[in-house]
């Protein structure tokens, strides 16, 4: 497999920013679907796919969901085309014998753990918000990744009936530069990484 062309590269991680501002416009459903289209070939251990996502794009939905946010986060989320809210489905393990087919029983795996799989479903789901943002990158979106806002209050206001738990939220849409702040150093690979 050929490595990626440097403008790729480019626009998925080296000049991509977490946009605060946006361009207001209205982006259609079937792109929030071609998102998730990518998103879903991401791996998670087992292929258990625990990742839920609530796709934010009505007045109706996106009003329901400001009051749960932090005063910082609500002018740039309600300006945002679309709020995805990444979550985690507790009962995830269901569709392990649809998933996993070749071994069913590995949904035991999970449901017989002493948290019922908790652990397991924030760190595959939360995998799985990244490779949403990725995914997005890749069909020319930008992304505002943030955590600040009421998690039970979303939960209750939007999986009362799923039960699915909230991790944290993704705007997309086309990013302006409005309080886009400077581009913030990262560490280098002697300080983050160990070759052993």
């Amino acid at each position: 497999m050929p490595a990626l062309p440097e403008d790729m590269l480019d626009q998925l991680f080296v000049t991509a920013r977490t946009r605060n501002g946006w361009v207001n416009e209205d982006l259609p459903e079937s792109l929030m679907r071609a998102v998730y289209d990518l998103t879903k070939w991401g791996p998670t251990s087992a292929n258990c796919s625990p990742a839920r996502f609530a796709f934010i794009g009505s007045p109706e939905a996106k009003a329901k969901l400001k009051p749960y946010l932090a005063p910082g986060n609500v002018d740039k989320t309600m300006a945002a085309p679309w709020t995805v809210i990444v979550a985690t489905d507790p009962k995830f393990y269901d569709k392990i014998p649809e998933l996993f087919p070749h071994n069913p029983d590995a949904a035991t795996w999970y449901s017989g753990m002493p948290d019922g799989g908790a652990e397991a479903a924030f760190r595959n789901g939360t995998l799985q918000g990244a490779y949403l943002m990725m995914a997005a990158r890749a069909l020319g979106l930008d992304c505002g990744p943030m955590s600040g806002f009421d998690n039970a209050g979303v939960d209750q206001a939007f999986f009362a009936e799923t039960g699915w738990k909230s991790n944290f939220l993704v705007n997309l849409g086309h990013g302006t530069d409005k309080d886009l702040f400077p581009r913030l150093p990262r560490l280098s690979f002697e300080t983050a990484c160990q070759v052993l």
